[in-house]
């Protein structure tokens, strides 16, 4: 086709190409249905007006869709290089014909093979293609976009391992950080803000060593701020969390420079406080912890090294490439599509997920978690090599499987967007990575689907006033068991106790350590530690109407469909050094918990009174209160956008500065706390009249305003999910009309229930119809047998869950098979006494 004749072709659709610019996302790599790229052998196509790319087998779909018509092909071709006269490969050159920035097949020896890159423009419905580059034919613009497509950079670039560490500054109060004389040692656990008492989201601040809490976040997890009160009162500028502190380093933060900073010397500003950091990095012996022979035994055992491992190939037999530190990940996934509800939830509804999918798949969690389970299950991914490539293996005497696996790159992207831990490249904590991604799935069901029902359950907490001896039974939702290691029931002290000598004695003398000796734990300690009773910390007992000494005993009141076992591993010694229990437990392949049943409120048992306890306001800030009403126009703006971004209504964020006097965002959060279960909290601020102090004392102190309907397009939402409507609208005026706080509330509130005369006032048009709602059925529980079968576990080797690497086995067909990252084999010697998690399955009574 003549220049003018590929001008008049693209005019028309010219409006539909576009110059990437700063800030698109250009996806070269991947499909966004599929896990097809330019090494597969239809090559991909990469959208030239929303830089989407799709696989031969979904690009239609995209067309049909938008009716983008203009697509660039990229192919990459894999060629067995050229021999000369001797018979070795000829000598390497610059390839100039390599242009797109692609990881190469592992599987290829580069020294065999050479690749050569492809693109071309395709205009569809036709597919009349035009071979790029071709500046004497294309239009200008179509020029300029297809070399900046080409030029542009993979998406996932700051994702790629080690280079999360460059993208922060060191701090520039680091060298010369003044730290206070003042006696503090920073305990290895227990800790709570000390102004709040929070247990979560702490931060040391590393000058004075003050323990407070961080910001509120929007899904009702975090703190009330008082680490970066405490720096604006002090001027304290660095503190670092609590929680995150690795041999590696951990997260720090400076106030001041208002980001997360480097600290080059963490170490010694840690010691200052008790903080032993450096000795995590060795042992008195100084031999690091991986080349530990304890250690290293562990990792042969959970990987079966040294066993010549069969490969598996096939549907269900794919393995995850690992991305840096991306094991847990991959080892959950590779649980949680072992099971037959996720497979059909996502696998089986593919066709209408991926046709109702929006503009954007590469942000849909069901689409892309529908990519996943294909890709892991579909077989298309692990295929064997063929017989004249086994024959050749052998002539090599090359005993390489040929295990593509997928690239999980688009997938962790998603899931681990705007989180502060998975959106790193350290390594995480598969519990609470399975945990994160329960919720996601809570959040983005289909329909009424919800395939994380199977591991939800009720469990009966009751709470025992020791004084008193009066009783409180309440239910609260979960998805899986912790179970202790109770250490006091090992079956070999003696065995343990010539191990520790001999280990400090080769330890001192320089000499090999002695083979490792492992903890048993009977599986039956570790289950009747679990059910034992817990001291309640801070236990304010409403007999008493104070606070006293309490105990808690857990129970099921309700077995899932799929029990998830977690083993509580990791602790902290007392020199502050994160420590793992290498351990021996007999985990059974049959369990029974059947006994673990609640039985509810017994007879004798007296409950305790149904009363909360006080919020205690101080009297100087009521007095304050009460003389300190200020104008609207002098309110607080900066205390107001404080509060805003902990995730509370505007509105209600500018009433609480206006009616604490402008007293700091402290007060005014206290006052949220005290008002938010108010239908008027997120109503805008009504003044007072003339002279009302009393009035406005009455806002203050807890008067309540007007019924306040939620808005209904939200309800819709929540009901659309399986829960009832007057759930719903309580659930959404507990949290200022929150559809995320809302769903948490609703798990959190299983014991919610209404009168069935409980009315809701809606408006339609003008008229107000009064409507009587049912009981609501709370949620949704898969109820039944306590008798579980093993069906798949994950194991972990390192000494903590930010370090080290996960392993899962499953069991398939009849047998176990190991998934290690991209490798699947047939496993000869499952350690189901040495994993992390567990997973059973119900079996039917």
């Amino acid at each position: 086709m003549a220049a003018g004749d590929i001008g008049e072709l693209l005019v028309p659709l010219m409006p539909t190409i576009r110059v990437p610019r700063s800030g698109d996302r250009v996806y070269k790599n991947e499909c966004a249905f599929s896990y097809d790229s330019p090494n597969s052998e239809g090559g991909l196509y990469v959208c030239m007006n929303t830089f989407l790319a799709f696989g031969r087998e979904h690009v239609e779909r995209h067309f049909r869709k938008t009716g983008q018509s203009v697509y660039m092909h990229l192919k990459r071709h894999v060629r067995e290089k050229v021999r000369g006269a001797s018979g070795g490969a000829l000598p390497k050159r610059r390839n100039s014909k390599i242009f797109l920035d692609l990881d190469t097949d592992d599987d290829l020896n580069s020294d065999d093979y050479e690749y050569e890159d492809e693109a071309k423009l395709v205009i569809f419905p036709d597919h009349y293609e035009i071979a790029l580059p071709n500046i004497e034919e294309l239009p200008a613009l179509v020029t300029i976009a297809c070399d900046a497509v080409l030029s542009s950079k993979s998406p996932y670039r700051k994702q790629d391992p080690d280079t999360w560490e460059n993208e922060l500054p060191v701090s520039k109060y680091a060298n010369n950080l003044t730290q206070l004389d003042n006696g503090v040692r920073i305990p290895p656990s227990g800790w709570k803000c000390a102004r709040c008492d929070l247990r979560e989201n702490l931060w040391l601040n590393l000058t004075d060593g003050s323990i407070l809490c961080g910001k509120w976040f929007f899904d009702s997890s975090g703190g009330n701020g008082h680490a970066l009160e405490h720096y604006r009162d002090m001027g304290y500028p660095l503190a670092v969390k609590l929680g995150t502190i690795t041999p590696d380093g951990a997260d720090v933060y400076s106030f001041q420079e208002e980001e997360p900073v480097l600290d080059p010397h963490l170490a010694k500003h840690l010691a200052h406080f008790g903080i032993d950091m450096l000795h995590m990095h060795g042992t008195e012996n100084g031999l690091r912890d991986n080349d530990i022979k304890p250690r290293v035994s562990e990792w042969e055992v959970i990987q079966e090294s040294g066993t010549k491992l069969k490969p598996m190939y096939g549907p269900g037999y794919t393995g995850l490439k690992n991305l840096g530190n991306s094991c847990y990940l991959s080892s959950v996934m590779q649980a949680i599509f072992s099971i037959p509800e996720f497979q059909r939830a996502y696998v089986g509804n593919l066709p209408r997920i991926f046709d109702y999918s929006p503009l954007d798949p590469t942000q849909d969690f069901n689409t892309q978690m529908t990519k996943l389970g294909h890709g892991l299950l579909s077989g298309q991914y692990s295929k064997p090599p063929v017989k004249s490539e086994l024959i050749e293996q052998v002539m090599k005497e090359e005993q390489k499987p040929h295990q593509n696996g997928i690239s999980p790159r688009m997938f962790k992207a998603f899931v681990s967007k705007s989180h502060p831990e998975f959106s790193s490249n350290r390594q995480q904590d598969a519990q609470e990575f399975f945990l994160h991604l329960v919720n996601l799935v809570e959040r983005n069901r289909i329909g009424s689907e919800n395939p994380s029902d199977v591991f939800r359950f009720l469990v009966e907490e009751r709470i025992q006033c020791c004084q008193t001896r009066k009783v409180r039974y309440t239910e609260r939702v979960d998805y899986l068991m912790q179970l202790p290691v109770a250490m006091e029931a090992a079956t070999n002290k003696d065995e343990l106790i010539a191990y520790e000598l001999t280990r400090r004695e080769a330890e001192a003398n320089r000499r090999p350590l002695p083979e490792l000796v492992r903890a048993k734990i009977p599986f039956s300690a570790c289950l009747q530690a679990f059910s034992e009773p817990d001291n309640v910390d801070d236990f304010w007992s409403s007999a008493l109407q104070a606070k006293s000494a309490g105990v808690k005993t857990s129970r099921f009141a309700s077995f899932p469909e799929y029990l998830v076992v977690q083993i509580k591993k990791f602790t902290f010694g007392l020199d502050w050094v994160p420590k793992k229990f290498d351990v021996s437990i007999d985990m059974p392949d049959l369990l029974d918990i059947n006994h673990l049943r609640a039985r509810g409120l017994q007879p004798g048992e007296e409950e305790l009174p149904d009363i909360s306890p006080p919020i205690v306001i101080p009297d100087d800030s009521k007095d304050r209160l009460m003389n300190q009403l200020i104008d609207p126009s002098d309110i607080d703006e900066s205390s107001v956008m404080q509060l805003a971004e902990m995730g509370f209504p505007l509105e209600a964020c500018r009433k609480a500065v206006y009616f604490t006097g402008n007293m700091g965002a402290e007060v005014a959060f206290n006052w949220i706390i005290v008002h938010m279960e108010e239908p008027d909290f997120a109503e805008p601020l009504t003044m007072p009249g003339y002279g009302g102090a009393a009035s406005a004392g009455a806002s203050i102190f807890g008067a309540t305003g007007l019924d306040n309907q939620p808005p209904e397009e939200i309800v819709a939402i929540i009901t659309s999910m399986g829960f009832q409507r007057n759930q719903a609208v309580q659930a959404l005026r507990a949290t200022s009309n929150n559809l995320e706080r809302a769903l948490d509330w609703i798990f959190s509130h299983p014991e919610f229930e209404e009168d069935s005369d409980f009315v809701i006032e809606m408006e339609n048009n003008a008229n107000a119809n009064i409507i009587s709602e049912a009981k609501p059925e709370g949620p949704r529980v898969k109820d039944g047998s306590g008798m579980y079968e093993l069906f798949a576990f994950i194991s972990h080797m390192g000494t903590s869950t930010m370090s080290g690497h996960y392993v899962c086995h499953i069991k398939k067909e009849g047998r176990w098979v190991i998934y290690n990252d991209h490798k699947v084999c047939a496993s000869e010697r499952p350690p189901k006494d040495l994993g992390y998690m567990y997973f059973y399955r119900r079996i039917p009574s």
